[in-house]
């Protein structure tokens, strides 16, 4: 019994050395899970940084593309408005340097009033119109429109007229 009593308090010493020793372990093996978990969330955090960062350069990039664009497309439009013009001063000259339109304005008082417009000023008026209001764009046509331009603008399609008034006129929507 002796004997067998010794046998089990070295067994139970064993025992109790080696639970020591996995406690320890344990310890050791925790403490470094967690600087392991530490490490992992610093790197996720990083990684979150990395990723904010792509995207807000990303952005800005995406946004300045966006901005030289526009200022592309801006020049061009002025180009093309400046083209424009210059086409309509040489070729639609105002109605006034026409001989046959000074007499027709000294035979009456109420036309020689009346200032006329060019049709540069007049494609500018219906441009503008339609832009600024696309759900009403019909402009009422005034005695400062010289005729002929408005036919020529109904003519050739530039300019259509108000279903139900004809003294109203819009630009085609040639963008739609």
């Amino acid at each position: 019994l002796q004997k067998v009593k010794n046998d089990l308090e070295v067994v139970l010493s064993t025992v109790q050395s080696k639970n020591k020793k996995l406690r320890e372990d344990l310890k050791r093996e925790q403490q470094w899970h967690e600087e392991q978990q530490q490490i992992v969330d610093a790197l996720n955090g990083i990684e979150e940084e990395m990723k904010n960062q792509v995207v807000q350069f990303s952005e800005k990039r995406t946004f300045q593309e966006l901005k030289n664009k526009m200022l592309k497309l801006r020049t061009y439009k002025e180009e093309l408005l400046n083209a424009l013009g210059e086409f309509l001063e040489e070729h639609f000259p105002l109605p006034e340097e026409d001989g046959s339109a000074k007499k027709k304005k000294k035979n009456s008082s109420e036309e020689a009033a009346v200032q006329l417009i060019t049709l540069h000023e007049i494609l500018e008026i219906l441009i503008n119109k339609l832009m600024s209001t696309p759900h009403e764009p019909y402009l009422t046509i005034s005695d400062s429109f010289w005729p002929p331009y408005i036919e020529l603008l109904l003519r050739y399609g530039i300019a259509l007229r108000h279903p139900e008034d004809p003294n109203r006129i819009r630009l085609e929507a040639f963008h739609q």
